[in-house]
């Protein structure tokens, strides 16, 4: 148990690195499954930039994959790290079996739904008849594979909430080095375009949740994935689901999101607005992981600590996070508005989509200097295991203030993509001054509360 120890004495500063690089790098490398495909697709001779917005198309529905992965593991990775901190291993490993039985399920569930509902979703997501080959292509031979994506996401938390966190970065790093390997032979070398990108990612994905399953079954994990523990309890699996539905419903409505960036940007740009939206997308997505990632590694030192009631190391946690998180999210704010050009030229070599998605992304990453307040108060809110609090908030930025804006904007602007793209920043900075303020507002009353 010495992990466990480590988080309740050993200094939060050495803690907090020791935890979170390893999570960022995770964070940075799990990036690349997804990046990587979209600027090899880009690259493709001829249809490159038809191929890069097909694939953009599939956003939604990964999004929504990644939302039940994390439906299980937002919940139930903060929980058993607060079992650890009451020395109550037993409760903490029936939440590992069952979160993983729920993962299963899951898993079964999206496959069959989406495989069967891929043409009529992609079209609806904005899909022409140029770019829904592409996307079709794509998105079918990822969702056959949507159990590995789902055992990757969903369970990779459970390695980094005991403290493990170099294994979990493992996890990410070995599959992404896969991918980056088999997605030339398969794209270029075997010639099968979108197809290979998808089936790359797929195999990657495998190896990912072997390396996983083989972790928490063996000698070096504290919470060890056992049979008996994965029939499903009431009393275990419902407080996991209600602390990580606010989880779920912030990447869900990643999804609603994607759909009504992709949908707007269509009627009034076309597909130039749509591949545009792709490649602005990846460019977020290399803001928000690493802060994603800061909280992983804040996350066990918080929850360990707050179960075992000592508030000063809390307290202390929190700031390191809330610094670090502002910190970066200014400092990535500053690049993207100086160097727009050089992101957007990662993922095309087409002049007219590298311009169009420059002008988008100033736009887009406008306010997303105020995002590392919002992410790191929140999500330590679900280290503290309040659920309700981190749902409004999850509910707030997106459901409340961006998706509603994205379809207003547009008719007060004379350039209507210009109205689409300003939603983002406008509902980022609205968000993080309400999430801060209701945070500080809260902290002392929840710390001093027992945990039920």
């Amino acid at each position: 148990m010495n992990k466990s120890q480590d988080l309740g004495n050993k200094s939060i500063g050495k803690l907090f690195l020791q935890l979170a690089i390893p999570a960022v790098i995770a964070q940075i490398v799990n990036l690349l499954y997804n990046i990587v495909d979209r600027i090899y697709i880009g690259h493709i001779e001829g249809v490159g930039s038809l191929a890069l917005t097909g694939v953009g198309l599939f956003m939604p529905m990964l999004m929504l994959m990644n939302a039940f992965a994390m439906l299980a593991a937002a919940g139930g990775a903060p929980l058993a790290s607060i079992a650890l901190g009451k020395n109550d291993k037993e409760k903490a490993e029936k939440i590992v079996g069952n979160c993983f039985c729920l993962l299963l399920f899951f898993a079964f569930i999206l496959t069959i739904v989406f495989y069967h509902s891929a043409p009529a979703l992609l079209t609806f997501f904005g899909a022409s008849s140029a770019t829904l080959p592409f996307a079709l292509d794509y998105a079918r031979i990822y969702i056959c594979g949507s159990i590995f994506v789902l055992l990757v996401l969903g369970m990779n938390p459970f390695i980094t909430t005991q403290g493990f966190a170099k294994i979990s970065m493992a996890t990410t790093l070995i599959g992404a080095i896969i991918n980056i390997v088999l997605d030339p032979i398969f794209i270029f070398g075997l010639g099968m375009g979108v197809k290979g990108a998808a089936l790359a990612t797929v195999l990657s994905q495998a190896v990912g949740a072997c390396w996983i399953l083989m972790f928490l079954t063996g000698k070096k994990t504290i919470l060890k994935l056992q049979v008996k523990n994965m029939k499903l309890e009431k009393a275990i699996i419902l407080p996991c689901l209600a602390l990580g539905i606010s989880t779920f419903v912030m990447m869900s409505t990643e999804s609603l999101l994607s759909m009504s960036f992709t949908s707007s940007l269509a009627r009034y740009g076309g597909d130039l607005a749509v591949g545009a939206m792709t490649i602005v997308t990846s460019v977020s997505q290399l803001a928000v992981m690493p802060l994603q990632g800061f909280c992983q590694g804040g996350q066990p030192i918080i929850s360990y600590n707050f179960g075992a009631g000592n508030t000063e190391r809390v307290k202390k946690a929190f700031g390191i996070q809330f610094g670090v998180c502002v910190g970066y999210a200014s400092f990535f704010c500053l690049v993207s508005l100086l160097f727009p050009s050089v992101f957007a030229g990662i993922f095309t070599n087409d002049v007219a989509l590298v311009d169009y998605a420059s002008w988008a992304i100033r736009i887009y990453m406008a306010g997303i200097f105020a995002f590392g307040a919002q992410i790191a108060c929140q999500q330590c809110f679900m280290a503290l295991g309040q659920a309700k609090i981190s749902l409004f908030l999850a509910c707030l930025r997106k459901l409340i203030l961006l998706i509603p804006l994205i379809f207003i904007l547009p008719f007060f602007f004379e350039n209507q993509v210009f109205g689409v793209f300003v939603a983002e920043p406008v509902s980022d900075i609205v968000a993080a001054l309400v999430t801060s303020i209701c945070f500080f507002a809260q902290f002392n009353r929840i710390l001093k509360k027992d945990i039920v």
